[in-house]
């Protein structure tokens, strides 16, 4: 290029070879500063920047931040997107290599502007950073304090998740009363029966009613079966056995027997209605029935793993229910329910063949009585 520009020079008039000439320089100066890729001119593009480079990093900042606001998934607003919302995150990381490859005027001279003050600066001035937290040298403060930091920020993701907890709790009505009113109403009444129960107890003795009592001066026998129990854990455990207590896996492995009842049940009577060779009609039936019964014991499978979890000993826990296997318990069971049902009948069979043939033995007895009767007669006659 500079050679063409020098050749129309000597070849062109004298004002156009001053025109070219200073546009050979510009061009030269333009050539000179530093290159950006099109992915990197892209990236600057898709933050809303100028693609020349020459942003400054807090300007990067501000310019993602806006961007996440307005694209982050979380953010809640109408116009976010995922998909776009990454683009902008490889974008910033893209420029913010870029921008840690390049220096800007603006940081040489803060950087400076820093180290003069640093040099300036009385001796204890630097007790005055990180909080005035830690101790040691200036790097071993820095690292506690960055500590501290990650302390308080998971103090307060904690804080967070428990607000969340609370607020989906007290949505579902499953949050405890906290109004200190209704507790000081409780704590009243408490007291109340509480006081009303010393009372009786201070009458009765009172009237002498403890004064005879079966076994007075001798010790309770209630332990003999176990001497090594605690009293007081024995006569908790008997105060909620006789309220009618159960521990949770009690009542989750009942609801696990009348599920697998019900679900055995249906499929053997599913079974039992069906024919011998079934028709297409009740095989469509038989399948729609093992889907249904295939969903529940995804249920109740569920219901095996939690039970599992609080059983208190391993041989009680259990394994899951199959399909496979429960049709087959169910076949076994309709086909001895069959068999059943045909010795019943077979057995009601023979009992009407027996009263049939007692009651025609008792015709046979009756028809010849009265025979003899009137043969005698006539005998006598």
């Amino acid at each position: 290029m500079s050679f063409t520009l020098h050749l129309l020079v000597s070849c062109g008039s004298s004002q156009h070879g001053r025109l070219l000439l200073i546009l050979s320089r510009l061009v030269r100066s333009l050539s000179s500063g530093p290159r950006i890729s099109r992915s990197l001119q892209e990236s600057y593009r898709l933050l809303q920047l100028p693609d020349d480079g020459l942003s400054s990093p807090a300007q990067v900042k501000e310019a993602y931040l806006r961007l996440a606001k307005l694209y982050h998934p979380d953010s809640g607003a109408a116009t976010a997107d995922a998909v776009l919302f990454a683009r902008v995150e490889e974008a910033y990381r893209a420029v913010l290599v870029h921008q840690s490859k390049i220096k800007h005027p603006s940081e040489d001279t803060e950087a400076e502007d820093e180290e003069k003050s640093r040099g300036t600066a009385l001796q204890h001035r630097h007790y005055l950073s990180y909080e005035g937290v830690g101790t040691g040298t200036p790097s071993q403060r820095e690292r506690q304090y960055r500590q501290i930091r990650v302390n308080r920020a998971s103090e307060q993701v904690l804080n967070y998740r428990q607000q969340g907890h609370e607020r989906a709790a007290a949505a579902e009505g499953a949050l405890v009363e906290r109004d200190m009113r209704q507790r000081s109403h409780k704590i009243k009444i408490t007291q109340a029966v509480e006081r009303l129960v010393e009372d009786l107890i201070q009458e009765s003795m009172a009237r002498g009613d403890f004064r005879n009592l079966s076994g007075a001066g001798k010790p309770l026998n209630k332990f003999e079966h176990n001497p090594y129990a605690d009293p007081m854990t024995h006569n908790l455990n008997r105060i909620l056995i006789d309220n009618g207590y159960q521990p949770p896996w009690v009542i989750t492995q009942r609801d696990i027997r009348e599920a697998t009842a019900q679900i055995r049940n249906r499929l053997l009577e599913g079974w039992a209605g069906l024919g011998d060779p079934m028709t297409p009609r009740e095989s469509r039936e038989w399948e729609q029935l093992c889907a249904s019964v295939e969903e529940e014991l995804v249920k109740l499978n569920k219901m095996v793993d939690n039970y599992n979890l609080i059983v208190p000993m391993l041989n009680m826990q259990m394994v899951h229910f199959r399909l496979s296997r429960e049709i087959e318990r169910a076949v076994k069971g309709a086909r001895q329910r069959r068999l059943e049902q045909q010795t019943e009948r077979e057995k009601e069979r023979e009992r009407r063949k027996e009263e049939k043939k007692r009651a025609n033995a008792a015709a046979k007895t009756r028809s010849r009585k009265p025979g003899l009767v009137s043969w005698m007669q006539n005998l006598l006659r």
